[in-house]
């Protein structure tokens, strides 16, 4: 009988109403990214262990991002990352990612069941945001390899800029505040002409 289950990622189904978005601003569902929170010394073997098998260097600089390909690497905290890719499946990249640091005290645990990510973009996608987020999204400011955990309404994100121009953004949102936070954007950007469904 499992054989006959399909996943369903927590927007399923939401692709009528975020279609009734306009042009200047678009809303998707990236379904099933594997996450997995890392936990290592970014300066010691652990953290040059994890480098070579991402492909990039560990940010240890707040609030930033560093990606290659399909990974995204993202820092949380001074030994903590969140690294996602649509490359690998959550078991193939969190046991990659603990072979590389457990033998030096790092860990490494998939996570991806607890997140969506949203893809907001378009020319009004900064001041959607902006109706929720205190944090300053000017591109000089938040811009390619920014990202941060915040509020967005009443839901805690990590928040990723794609572009330079303040129209291409990543949101990782827990799996069960997923389709408050969609209901909470498609609200927000009505003012530039969604029409509610």
């Amino acid at each position: 009988m499992a054989d006959t289950l399909v996943p369903l990622s927590p927007l399923h189904g939401w692709d009528q109403k975020f279609s009734a978005l306009p042009g200047s601003v678009s809303l998707a569902e990236e379904p099933f990214v594997a996450t997995v929170d890392l936990w290592v010394d970014p300066s010691g073997p652990g953290g040059a262990a994890a480098a070579a098998m991402l492909g990039v260097d560990l940010p240890t600089t707040p609030s930033t991002r560093v990606g290659r390909g399909e990974i995204t690497v993202v820092w949380l905290g001074p030994e903590e990352w969140l690294v996602t890719t649509r490359s690998q499946s959550p078991e193939e990249l969190e046991d990659a990612l603990r072979t590389a640091v457990t033998p030096h005290g790092g860990a490494a645990i998939d996570v991806s069941a607890q997140r969506t990510a949203i893809r907001l973009t378009g020319v009004h996608a900064r001041d959607v945001l902006a109706k929720g987020c205190s944090i300053d999204l000017h591109p000089r400011v938040f811009g390619p390899g920014s990202a941060v955990q915040t509020m967005l309404g009443l839901a805690g994100v990590v928040l990723i800029a794609l572009d330079d121009t303040g129209t291409d953004y990543r949101i990782l949102v827990r799996a069960s505040f997923a389709r408050y936070l969609a209901e909470w954007l498609i609200d927000a950007a009505e003012e530039f002409g969604v029409e509610p469904v």
